[in-house]
């Protein structure tokens, strides 16, 4: 099979049947095999609804149905569980991304041997209630991340190679860094196409101020798991270090202060009356706990075997 588009949606009914035509009318002008997965993150529309009726239309439609809302990035994780096609396309169900983009994105793919292609919506259709904080989100990701080619990590139209998909996980909302997490899995090769972007024709944006907020948080998470991740100890341990060691200098000056009073036959004080006391015993026993936090980490670290199931009502 040539190409698998993974669609993820929520409350979408009304864009479906035509996106669907969009997408049928280009496969069959490029002579592509192909299949098309929606994935309804628990709509409390009819989307299923129209998605059943499309599957009695064609052969070609997959769909699979969540209990409840998860999230886009579990939306993709199944999508790409089942996807088939040596070329995997993700674009977004809301008619804001072109399927008329698809031959060139699985020409950059097989013809330039890309791993990723990206989109990037130049000219976008977006309030600025929405573009200014992407805008800032993008460089913070491009610095972070250090692919410095791309310009919209978030955009919802990229494709992929088949084995990138297989080999990442995408989990939390960790679908804004899938380049990133391409990257951290050794697929290096990631472009990025201009792509035309649509008004939105039905419904309302998903979009809000505390996906801005998760965004930012989910790529210090990506930063820290890509880095230490596999070594928690490296960064605890070497923080216990410094801890511990501030706090053993402390005792010595302690040590030192009360030596040097007996020596001189100084009265002494308590030692509960130095700073140097509180700032001993504080960091050796952050330090000590940093320490602890690094052994845990190794041990526990990216074990959890139920990070992604999901309550799968129904699949066609």
């Amino acid at each position: 099979m040539d190409i698998s588009v993974v669609i993820p949606l929520y409350n979408e009914d009304e864009s479906l049947p035509e996106l669907f035509a969009w997408i049928e009318r280009v496969m069959k002008e490029n002579n592509f095999t192909y299949e098309v997965i929606f994935v309804n993150d628990g709509s409390t529309d009819r989307s299923w609804e129209v998605i059943e009726e499309l599957r009695k239309k064609s052969d070609c439609v997959k769909g699979i149905k969540f209990r409840r809302n998860y999230g886009k990035s579990p939306a993709l994780f199944c999508g790409f569980e089942q996807a088939q096609g040596d070329v995997v396309i993700t674009m977004d169900a809301d008619l804001q991304d072109s399927p008329d983009e698809i031959p060139e994105l699985y020409r950059m793919i097989k013809e330039e041997g890309y791993d990723l292609v990206s989109g990037y919506k130049q000219k976008r259709y977006d309030p600025l209630s929405k573009t200014i904080p992407t805008k800032l989100f993008n460089a913070t990701a491009r610095k972070i991340s250090g692919i410095k080619n791309l310009h919209d990590f978030n955009c919802g139209l990229k494709a992929y190679r088949k084995a990138v998909v297989k080999n990442i996980e995408v989990y939390g909302e960790m679908h804004r860094y899938i380049p990133y997490l391409a990257k951290n899995a050794g697929f290096n090769k990631i472009g990025e196409k201009v792509v035309q972007h649509q008004a939105r024709k039905y419904g309302t944006t998903k979009f809000g101020l505390n996906r801005f907020v998760n965004g930012y948080l989910d790529l210090i998470t990506l930063w820290f798991l890509g880095s230490f991740g596999k070594k928690p100890m490296h960064v605890f341990g070497f923080l216990g270090t410094i801890m511990f060691i501030i706090g053993f200098l402390a005792a010595i000056i302690i040590g030192a202060d009360k030596l040097y009073a007996l020596a001189c036959g100084i009265q002494q004080r308590l030692v509960t009356d130095s700073p140097y006391f509180y700032i001993s015993l504080t960091m050796m026993i952050i330090g000590t706990q940093f320490f602890l936090f690094g052994f845990i980490g190794d041990l526990i670290s990216r074990s959890s075997e139920n990070r992604n199931e999901y309550q799968i009502e129904k699949t066609i």
